[in-house]
């Protein structure tokens, strides 16, 4: 089992505890109410064994049965998704980082809604070429595992048809640090702008907003991506996170509102990219 599952099991089983513990029973005690052993209360907890589905309901109906009701679909959620809650990128890597790449057009595809959050680099679905080629680069060193660029960087590319095809909304929130960190080289850059200017705007599927770096602190919030309104994926270092518990969605909801009110768009980002690109030529 990976850190990241490992992790995210113990999680659960913490709040099962919290639970159990908030309602002043022992875990011989609840195991005898639901005509278990005892040692399985304590597998659970410390996420050495998932509940099932139905232990979910027991474990709520003894300790909580008034709100049994209202607890149980995050729970539910979050049971769904442990086992799939981390991916390393390492494992993923060694197929291929195109494989990555065609496995975000098949996301999408299914998606109605995208919205984007990305404090300090361009995102794929507006990336040039060389930007794109430059970015996977260092992506494929620092990971490791088995490289194919070229292909890569074509499925990247493959996925930005999604802005000239379909109904799609999709709604990109960059930080204005993504103007200004260097992938590449200055020339790659400045393309790269240019690119944003020709095709950020006057498209019905996208609207292209950026904070602006004097922008009030929200929360210390790293970059994700909301896919309709039921699930949320955020990149760490070492993994990517899937996450649909309702729960918590809302922090998320909460985050996007917070960061989208303080967005320049139209008119004013713009003028924010002409300056980025201003500032890589010495005008």
């Amino acid at each position: 089992m990976n850190g990241g599952v490992e992790a995210a099991r113990a999680g659960f089983g913490a709040r099962l505890r919290e639970i159990r513990t908030a309602a002043r029973l022992s875990g011989v005690a609840l195991a005898a109410a639901a005509g278990w052993q005892s040692s399985k209360i304590s597998r659970i907890e410390h996420g050495r064994q998932l509940p099932s589905e139905a232990d979910l309901v027991t474990w709520c109906e003894i300790c909580v049965p008034d709100t049994a009701a209202l607890l149980l679909p995050d729970l539910r959620a979050a049971l769904a998704n442990v086992e799939a809650l981390w991916t390393e990128w390492r494992r993923l890597a060694s197929a291929g980082h195109a494989q990555q790449q065609r496995r975000r057009i098949d996301t999408e595809a299914r998606t109605r809604c995208i919205r984007n959050y990305e404090p300090a680099l361009i995102p794929g679905l507006l990336q040039t070429e060389p930007y794109a080629r430059a970015l996977l680069s260092t992506a494929i060193a620092f990971v490791g595992g088995h490289s194919d660029l070229d292909r890569a960087v074509a499925a990247r590319m493959d996925r930005q048809q999604i802005l000239r095809q379909g109904t799609r909304r999709i709604v990109i929130l960059l930080g204005e640090q993504a103007l200004y960190t260097t992938v590449g080289s200055p020339d790659v850059m400045a393309a790269q702008l240019r690119h944003l200017l020709d095709t950020g705007f006057d498209n019905a599927r996208l609207h292209l907003a950026i904070i602006p770096r004097q922008a009030d602190f929200v929360y210390t919030t790293t970059c994700f991506v909301l896919l309709d309104n039921d699930t949320a994926e955020v990149e760490t270092i070492s993994a990517g996170l899937t996450i649909t518990a309702p729960r918590e969605l809302v922090y998320y909801e909460k985050a996007w509102s917070a960061l989208y009110r303080q967005a320049a768009s139209g008119r004013a980002a713009r003028d924010l990219i002409t300056a980025a690109l201003d500032g890589l030529s010495g005008g």
